[in-house]
């Protein structure tokens, strides 16, 4: 049975990514208005983009009625106060009128462990107690739609510098080959600065720009295709790089960056995305998609006024989300004004993860030697602040998938009949 869980940074109640909810159409009969919030806030979350859903009041009764006349969607979620005799009477009349394929949701009040085995042995995909949280109520419908075969869901870590410069390449690279080790978990760095970026610079490779044939055919993107772009760094470290110069212009859609993550999380289970310190609907995109964002600042005024900025829009824009995390960078240079972190936290609105002292020798030296801080120099205090950063980045285990059952309809009509 499921039931309501606080919102964790990492997604679903067991720390999980919450899957993205597949092309479906959903109706959803409620009694309660906190229910209807809930949903609704669900309703308009990231991950429930390609799904068509409405929300009606009326519960059971209302949803009997309507689908006398109308098709049943591919889910129904129903709300009820009822008890159980009431429930299961009720549930009858909605098994008559409920097509084969439909899967059904009863959000309840009744916290009944055999009432819970009572409605699932007759065909019901799923009972929640309420009251639900907005990703509980993602993470069920993403569950059900969730192939037996299904592989689990990688998780995409999106790091951003609040303008350039902030370091923000190279305290993603250094996380991401920190989580490769210290979670033995395949990992791949993504680096969507195509012009500019530092990423084989930082690994010591020449340019590869994998990432450039994958975004220019996003139609044949695949986990084929993704494994002979990568380049193996080693152990499990990957890297999907791009071309580097100016001699040609990039131009990059949001579909395609949505194709190579989406393809990505299918054989990948953590995904470190490098993205650059520009505006374009594309950015907006994938910062708004991804699992979680890692904001870099350093401690002046342009940093602080972008960082509340991209905080502000993200916090909006995905409010079932944690809000960002944000690090300062470069924290001490001789004789530059620097904004106090507890003044720079008071001002964004939100607590910092950590801050990195500046350290031009150990960073240098790394750079040159096409090594990572945390390789060179991992007593410094540079690498403890960012070895702290990639530890409360965490990894994850894999999904279960949901089992598959006969329909409700079925079920139901066949478990009335004995």
């Amino acid at each position: 049975m499921t039931r309501p869980y606080e919102v964790n940074t990492r997604g679903g109640p067991d720390g999980l990514p919450v899957a993205l909810v597949p092309r479906i159409n959903i109706q959803a009969f409620c009694e309660l208005p906190k229910t209807v919030e809930s949903l609704q806030a669900a309703f308009t979350d990231r991950r429930m983009a390609r799904a068509h859903a409405t929300v009606v009041t009326g519960g059971l009764p209302a949803a009997i009625r309507l689908y006398q006349t109308q098709s049943t969607p591919n889910l129904l979620i129903v709300e009820t106060g009822a008890a159980r005799e009431e429930l299961l009477s009720s549930l009858t009349a909605l098994a008559e009128v409920c097509q084969p394929e439909t899967k059904v949701v009863i959000i309840g009040h009744v916290n009944d462990v055999i009432l819970y085995r009572e409605l699932i042995s007759r065909g019901v995909s799923e009972y929640v107690v309420a009251p639900v949280s907005p990703l509980q109520l993602i993470d069920t419908i993403a569950s059900l739609y969730r192939s037996e075969k299904a592989v689990p869901i990688g998780r995409v870590i999106a790091f951003v510098g609040a303008k350039g410069g902030v370091g923000s390449s190279t305290i993603s690279h250094n996380c991401g080959w920190e989580l490769s080790r210290t979670r033995d978990v395949e990992t791949a760095i993504v680096d969507l600065d195509l012009a500019f970026g530092t990423a084989a610079l930082d690994f010591n490779l020449d340019a590869s720009g994998g990432i450039m044939e994958a975004l220019a055919q996003p139609e044949r993107v695949d986990t084929q295709l993704l494994d002979r772009l990568l380049v193996r760094l080693g152990g499990k470290l990957s890297l999907l790089g791009g071309p580097g110069g100016v001699d040609k212009d990039f131009v990059i859609e949001a579909h395609a960056v949505e194709a190579v993550l989406t393809s990505m999380r299918a054989s990948v289970p953590l995904i470190v995305v490098d993205v650059p310190a520009l505006w374009a609907p594309w950015v907006r995109f994938t910062l708004l998609h991804a699992d979680q964002v890692i904001i870099t600042a350093e401690p002046e005024l342009a940093s602080l006024r972008n960082t509340r900025a991209l905080a502000d829009m993200l916090k909006l824009a995905r409010p079932n989300d944690p809000p960002p995390t944000v690090i300062l960078n470069q924290v001490g240079i001789p004789k530059r004004a620097e904004i106090a972190a507890a003044d720079f936290r008071k001002a964004i609105g939100i607590d910092l993860a950590g801050a990195i002292p500046f350290d031009p020798q150990n960073f240098g030296a790394a750079l040159n030697n096409g090594k990572m801080l945390l390789e060179l120099a991992p007593r410094s205090k540079a690498a403890e602040a960012i070895r702290g950063l990639s530890r409360s980045l965490g990894g994850d285990k894999p999904a279960k998938a949901a089992p598959a059952g006969n329909s409700f309809l079925k079920k139901f009509m066949m478990r009335g009949k004995k």
